[in-house]
């Protein structure tokens, strides 16, 4: 099971319901691997050219987060923690 709060998935992601946040939380994601998939997603979303989905977990919540097209910010990813640039 997933060891992040909806506060967190929030953070990262917005907006999203309740529904989501069970549906990223049932993934089992942790708190690295949400932070890798919304870089993907945000990556992806900017260029041209889409790439390939990685597999996993982080795959998972890419799929979810590209069925719901949520905002994905970077100021909200370094609030979240992440320690990508």
């Amino acid at each position: 099971m997933s060891e992040l709060t909806p506060d967190e998935i929030r953070a990262a992601v917005h907006p999203v319901d309740d529904a989501v946040v069970a549906e990223i939380i049932a993934t089992g994601v942790n708190h690295d691997e949400l932070v890798e998939a919304c870089h993907f997603f945000a990556r992806d979303r900017k260029s041209k050219s889409p790439h390939e989905v990685p597999d996993g977990r982080v795959g998972r919540v890419v799929s979810i987060l590209e069925r719901i097209a949520p905002e994905v910010k970077e100021s909200w990813l370094g609030e979240f923690g992440t320690r990508f640039e």
